[in-house]
């Protein structure tokens, strides 16, 4: 067996897991009526068939009125029989559950119909301020955890977790960053510290003896004044193990600063960045702790463990990009494991999205379509001929190879992966193009018929004739239309990345969306002073918030300019001219690189070339519309499954 300390099991009061690994509470927007349903059942069935240790469902509201439509809820009795069918279904599956009890303070603000609760008056309006929580509403709320923790008892879990972190409500009250109270609930951490502490006792004593419970809690707050220290936390996580917390959840972040980032972190931030606080509140608390933060390689896990700073690690996001995250790696096949990459686009940006109706990810489009997306075999093998060898190409490929089917790879240049090898390229990114690089890798491997250098035309075609012709072409940069844009002193955003040119002195970068400011920061990076100028009234547009907050600060500390509502009008030998908010101005620099975007590589003639041999055409990826990574990887999948 393949890291002996990871799948080594674990004992917690009664409860044994069979692993250290958590599948963690992770928001899905899978229920729109609090309930449980088919959807995350198949979900947690499809991780806990995948060998995780113990599947915990998400944050679960424990008071009726104060709980959104968009998340579960076990704040009345009618919930415990959908409860009881998620643990039969999960328990039969392999793995252990727990539940998340949560109120969520500010955070249920998006369903208009939920009660916001606050620790403190928090002004909303000149007009209107919500009243910080009564006493008769803590004891209330108090009451509501007790009852929740009976029911979770009821419905069959095995374990439940407190969430006491992210400006939900328990973390409000005990943050001084948040927490401005006055009376017996406010001031000293012993104040802030009563409401939490007596939700532990109303919790732990609807509980059996015998079944752990576990507390996730930031292990500090980042960029909140006042707001709560380590040390702090320590103190507070020893008085919670007094009154019966067996499992500290250490995570960190909060939703109302840029502290959002280490939330859901991006793949800016490095791997296992927050194991050092986790093991230093377990080696203060000597309680068993569980590490969190962007462990996404069974290696570094088990390494993490086997130095003893944790006892436990959450993988989420591991096994949201791959269901058999676990049981691939205690075969050794790690080479077979789809990586999370930290790109949050259909995760945590999903959250922000209203075109995506649930979280789905990436690198498996079928997340939260477990049952629909059960991949059957072919009834007749068809050839299928795909142009681009790309990501949605190479989704395409293997997934219509796993069928039974005969995809044939065409693919122009020297190497698969297209866009998203030259993404990797970008400062910080260099595991997208290790997913690229991968995928390729794993095409070969299966067997897919690849053709490197080779282009599809419609002479091939008819040489060929398969049975469906796909156009997965991509995009390429946008050409800017002005005046002196093809000058000695402009680049393209492709030539930066791949480090094939790289000007000096001061660089305008016209484009100041997610490619742009990425290609800004490679300039940083190569000691050229840079200023953007976008014509858009916002910078980063397309970006989902956690890596924005993450690009913006790195080019606020750096110096960079940035300059909304600019259009570039002309470039010039010692500048650029452009109109700024209706004025014309020159920015003086000594080159410019274009970043303003891709266009789609039509094949009308591969269109034509399928109509002639009576066999469908699909176009999907870029080659419909640019956009996200993400779009092309869906419709890849999504097409496979049809043919």
């Amino acid at each position: 067996m393949m890291f002996p300390k990871l799948f080594s099991p674990i004992k917690i009061r009664d409860l044994e897991l069979k692993n250290r690994i958590v599948l963690p509470a992770m928001g899905t927007k899978f229920t729109r009526d609090r309930c449980i349903n088919d959807q995350i059942i198949n979900f947690h069935v499809a991780r806990a068939k995948g060998g995780t240790g113990l599947s915990i469902l998400e944050v679960s509201s424990v008071h009726a009125p104060s709980a959104p439509g968009h998340y579960f809820s076990i704040a009345e009795d009618r919930f415990i029989p959908g409860l009881q069918r998620f643990n039969e279904a999960v328990h039969a599956a392999g793995s252990k559950t727990a539940i998340q009890l949560w109120q969520g303070s500010i955070a249920v603000g998006a369903d208009p119909n939920a009660q916001i609760i606050v620790a403190s008056d928090m002004p909303v309006s000149p007009e209107y301020t919500i009243p910080g929580a009564s006493r008769e509403l803590i004891a209330e709320l108090v009451e509501c955890y007790g009852q929740a923790a009976r029911r979770a008892v009821e419905a069959g879990f095995d374990s439940m977790e407190i969430h006491m972190a992210h400006n939900y409500i328990l973390h409000s009250f005990l943050s001084g960053g948040i927490n401005r109270r006055t009376d017996e609930y406010g001031g000293s951490l012993e104040n802030r510290a009563r409401f939490p502490l007596a939700v532990i006792d109303a919790v732990r004593a609807r509980m059996p003896g015998g079944m752990p419970l576990f507390m996730r809690i930031d292990a500090h707050d980042d960029y909140l004044e006042g707001g709560l220290t380590i040390e702090e936390v320590i103190r507070f996580c020893k008085w919670a193990g007094e009154r019966g917390v067996d499992v500290l959840d250490i995570s960190r972040g909060n939703i109302i600063t840029a502290g959002l980032k280490y939330e859901v972190p991006p793949i800016d931030l490095e791997k296992g960045f927050n194991i050092g606080n986790a093991a230093r509140i377990r080696e203060e608390t000597g309680m068993i702790t569980v590490g969190v933060g962007r462990i996404n390689d069974p290696a570094l896990a088990e390494e993490i463990l086997e130095a003893g700073k944790v006892d436990m690690v959450v993988m989420g996001r591991a096994q949201i990009a791959d269901p058999e995250f676990c049981n691939k790696a205690r075969e050794g096949l790690v080479d077979d494991i789809v990586r999370c990459i930290g790109c949050n686009q259909g995760c945590y940006d999903a959250n922000e999205r209203q075109d995506i109706p649930h979280i789905t990810c990436l690198r498996n489009p079928a997340v939260g379509l477990e049952a629909e997306y059960e991949l059957k075999a072919a009834d007749v093998p068809k050839t299928v001929a795909i142009a681009g060898g790309g990501m949605a190409g190479m989704e395409l490929a293997c997934t219509l190879k796993r069928r039974g089917h005969n995809p044939i790879l065409f693919e122009a240049s020297d190497a698969l992966g297209g866009q998203f090898i030259l993404a990797g390229m970008a400062p910080r990114k260099a595991e997208m193009k290790d997913a690229a690089i991968h995928l390729g890798k794993q095409a070969q491997k299966m067997g897919v018929d690849v053709r490197l250098n080779t282009a599809l035309t419609p002479a091939v075609l008819e040489e060929l004739k398969p049975d469906a012709v796909v156009s997965a072409a991509g995009a390429k940069p946008i050409r800017l239309n002005v005046p002196g844009a093809d000058g000695a002193n402009v680049f393209s955003y492709p030539e930066i990345l791949r480090g094939e040119r790289v000007p000096s002195g001061h660089v305008v970068v016209v484009g100041g969306g997610m490619v742009g400011l990425e290609t800004a920061e490679s300039l940083i990076q190569a000691g050229c002073k840079v200023t953007v100028a976008e014509m858009l009234p916002e910078m980063a547009a397309d970006l989902g918030t956690t890596r924005k907050i993450i690009i913006m600060e790195n080019l606020h500390k750096a110096g960079v300019t940035l300059c909304t509502n600019t259009k570039c009008l002309r470039i010039q030998p010692d500048g650029v001219v452009v109109d700024r908010e209706g004025s014309a101005e020159t920015i003086p620099c000594d080159a410019a690189v274009v970043a303003v975007g891709a266009a789609s590589t039509v094949t009308p003639e591969l269109e034509e070339a399928a109509k002639k041999l009576g066999v469908p055409y699909y176009a999907i990826g870029d080659t419909v519309k640019p956009r996200r990574a993400i779009d092309a990887t869906a419709e890849a999948a999504k097409l496979a499954r049809r043919i």
